[in-house]
């Protein structure tokens, strides 16, 4: 996903963070193409970076009073599939800055009106929506995950399979989890909220190495998630 254009290229905390608001989908709200797709068992990515104002002076809606850091800010950039990224820098006058910025805006409502991630009267309203995605998650690592024994066969495709599911549904679904966490923190206790915390260093991590290729140690699921908000 990332490009070559030196400081104006978004450096890999920023690449995470797009990945993480566009949820797996194009944030063209005309597309929401899923930006991983599946192809002979194999995970494609087809995720492109769009730089609203250009990375050089002579590109598209190019904005020459940006520095190069500016240019490849968070703030400056959309994630879009393939397709969309060719025509919005193809045809710029009918794509301004404005319908851009403004996709990314209705991109990340929509994701937090299908996330859920409203504030619940009580833990157990919110236990309701979070018990699903930690199910799924769950069942995906217990027959998918790095410690079956397929996975210690180089030729089974199971390493392979498994980081289509985490970049498919277990970074996804976590995502959701976080949204919907942090948007109900008065209902959380304190160790709870501690838990909540180490989650969010377990995703970071998750996200470095199955986008990044970061092969740093991860820190570990924290074990007092599945139980987070039970009475």
């Amino acid at each position: 996903m990332a490009c070559s254009r030196g400081a104006a290229s978004p450096d890999a905390h920023t690449q995470r963070r797009l990945f993480a608001a566009s949820a797996g989908y194009c944030q063209n709200p005309g597309c929401s193409k899923e930006l991983f797709v599946d192809a002979a068992g194999e995970s494609i990515h087809v995720a492109e970076m769009a730089h609203v104002f250009a990375a050089n002076d002579g590109g598209p809606r190019a904005k020459p009073a940006l520095s190069k850091e500016e240019r490849g800010a968070f703030e400056n950039l959309v994630m879009l599939c393939a397709n969309c990224h060719t025509l919005v820098d193809k045809a710029p006058d009918a794509f301004p800055d404005k319908m851009m910025l403004g996709w990314k805006r209705e991109h990340a409502n929509k994701l937090q009106g299908l996330f859920g991630a409203v504030k619940f009267f009580d833990r157990a309203g919110a236990r309701q929506v979070v018990e699903p995605l930690l199910a799924e998650n769950h069942a995906i690592f217990k027959r998918y995950g790095p410690h079956i024994e397929a996975a210690n066969n180089p030729e089974s495709g199971a390493a392979e399979q498994w980081k289509r599911k985490m970049l498919t549904r277990i970074l996804p679904n976590s995502r959701r989890m976080l949204a919907i966490l942090d948007a109900n923190r008065h209902l959380l206790g304190d160790n709870e909220k501690a838990t909540l915390e180490q989650f969010r260093q377990h995703i970071d991590d998750l996200e470095a190495f199955h986008i990044e290729g970061n092969r740093e140690d991860a820190s570990r699921f924290p074990g007092d998630l599945p139980k987070i908000l039970e009475d």
